[in-house]
């Protein structure tokens, strides 16, 4: 994600409550304060297939999209290519892509507070992933 920083609380807070669900979060570097300084040193090829591959490997997608960045946005969109389902994450007010709100079956949400961020993630998840508590999901 580029600028963590302007959703970094609500990325710790996602990332806690996904874990307490049962819930393996394929992407937790998005979420760690050093997340940034490890990808810096990977080439972009490497970057892209790690990427990729979490993405193949995830039952979906949470996506924060208050900050624009191409590579929130690539991977958005190979997840809605895959089929996977998508829930887009903003904050109040902000704008946001307007194609990326067109995908068809691409859910969108919007919070004010961290909180409302997480129990939007967490309902999504019980209709995407199921009740069990259990999936594989990449966060954005």
């Amino acid at each position: 994600m580029t600028n963590r920083n302007a959703a970094f609380e609500v990325l710790q807070e996602l990332l806690e409550a996904l874990r307490a669900q049962g819930h393996e979060v394929l992407t937790p570097h998005v979420a760690e304060p050093r997340g940034k300084e490890r990808d810096a040193c990977l080439a972009a090829e490497e970057i892209a297939r790690r990427d990729l591959e979490w993405l193949a490997a995830a039952h979906c997608l949470l996506a924060e999209v208050s900050t624009p960045s191409h590579g929130v946005g690539a991977e958005v969109m190979a997840a809605w290519q895959l089929g996977k389902p998508v829930l887009l994450l903003a904050r109040e007010a902000v704008p946001v892509s307007r194609f990326l709100l067109g995908l068809p079956g691409v859910r969108f949400a919007r919070y004010r507070e961290s909180a409302e961020a997480v129990e939007a993630a967490l309902a999504f998840l019980r209709s995407s992933v199921g009740k069990t508590g259990e999936g594989q999901v990449a966060e954005a």
